[in-house]
């Protein structure tokens, strides 16, 4: 049976996983936008914004970014448009400047060999995502990325794996940086505090969780938990911050490659996160550059918040055409099953009311045993059908539907 500790770490993992799911924090001074008021929805779509300042040409972002030593561009992970965009960057800032290296956090760095084979032409795409466990390691449609994939290896650019093993995330989570043996560590060193702003922004947050353990009015900044939480949270930005800042000092010759990074969107807003880890080793000059999606709140949009943003279409479950069925969780396997680790937004998983922390026992009256299980048993769910899953809930059992739908007319 889960434990009253297991379950509230469990809770504060899949905070770590879905608010990363989820950089400055000066205006990106050298940029003169154009003298254009922000149009009333904030960044029309296909337009460039300077949050703070007002909009600029695609032409002024992408020779500014091009000048630095390392471009982010964050994401969501599920979102098409998303991926368009970041090809359309990467397109735009390798024509300025051709000698790239391209990082992703979709990989963890054991898999890095894997990557080097891609590029210099030697797997085959269905050999390439099986190398890198794709659908164990991310279980996000391939498709979305592949395009990404394609135009490195087209163009010879090598691609680095920034992520680390989420159990090395769930260790510093629940013991502390130096809880965990130097050998697990994965050769990290120990993340740069965060800052005040930081603690401030996660904080509501937090509070905002099923959190049944505790009353909002009691959870502070000194909160144990809280702190475990920030912890892992920047583990996950050191990580990738370090591979990036490797790629910086380990390159030689007169002109030094552009080094830009793929990941999610919580990972580059306000600077918090890998611009953060990176000042602390060294590397000042880091440009984000985020997608922003129509329709989206104005007041999100301030100065700092990245360096410049673009308008992009908002994710929708109707917009989307995967390769397969997807629940839409992220999971790992463990204590019999299934560990929810996070829901995504609009997905089969959110609306059967599958919840964070939940472990899936069975499916179809499979016991889950194994991550393989997961991906087979969605993937050869037919559209318009019902998928009985069995979880486990706070110690409770229970019987809920997953119903996929029906493909449209």
């Amino acid at each position: 049976m889960t434990n009253f500790n297991t379950t509230r770490r469990n809770r504060i993992l899949s905070l770590t996983i879905l608010l990363l799911s989820l950089c400055w924090n000066n205006a990106w001074a050298e940029i003169k936008p154009a003298k254009k008021p922000i149009p009333s929805n904030c960044v029309g779509l296909g337009s460039w914004v300077i949050p703070g300042s007002g909009q600029t040409t695609q032409q002024d972002v992408i020779t500014r970014a091009a000048k630095a030593s390392i471009v982010l561009l964050g994401e969501t992970h599920v979102n098409a448009d998303h991926h368009r965009w970041q090809l359309q960057t990467l397109i735009a800032l390798h024509t300025v400047r051709p000698n790239m290296v391209i990082g992703f956090e979709m990989f963890p760095r054991r898999v890095q060999a894997v990557l080097d084979q891609w590029v210099a032409g030697e797997l085959s795409e269905k050999e390439f995502l099986q190398a890198a466990e794709w659908d164990r390691v991310w279980s996000t449609d391939a498709n979305l990325y592949l395009p990404l994939f394609h135009f490195a290896r087209m163009n010879h650019i090598p691609m680095l794996a920034l992520n680390i093993e989420p159990s090395l995330r769930h260790q510093v989570a629940k013991n502390g940086f130096y809880g965990v043996p130097v050998e697990e560590r994965e050769g990290l060193t120990r993340p740069a505090e965060p800052s005040q702003a930081y603690v401030d922004f996660l904080l509501p947050i937090y509070k905002q969780h099923d959190r049944k353990d505790k009353k909002e009015g009691e959870i502070t900044q000194d909160d144990p938990d809280f702190r475990r939480f920030i912890a892992g949270q920047q583990l996950w930005d050191r990580a990738m911050a370090q591979i990036l800042q490797q790629a910086v000092a380990g390159s030689v010759g007169a002109e030094k490659p552009l080094i830009v990074g793929v990941m999610g969107t919580g990972h580059v807003l306000h600077g918090f996160g890998v611009t953060h880890q990176l000042q602390d080793l060294g590397i000042k000059d880091v440009v984000a550059l985020l997608p922003w999606d129509s329709g989206k709140s104005c007041k999100h949009l301030v100065k700092g918040v990245a360096d410049a943003v673009f308008g992009a279409l908002p994710y929708t479950a109707a917009s989307a055409q995967p390769q397969f069925q997807r629940l839409g969780i992220r999971y790992e396997i463990a204590r019999g099953g299934a560990l929810v680790l996070q829901v995504e937004k609009n997905s089969i998983a959110e609306s059967t009311q599958i919840q964070d922390a939940d472990v899936i026992l069975e499916m179809a009256g499979v016991p889950i045993k194994n991550t393989e299980d997961v991906i087979t048993i969605v993937k050869r769910q037919a559209p318009g059908t019902w998928l009985p899953l069995k979880i486990r809930r706070d110690d409770q059992e229970m019987q809920i539907v997953a119903k996929f739908p029906a493909l449209p007319h």
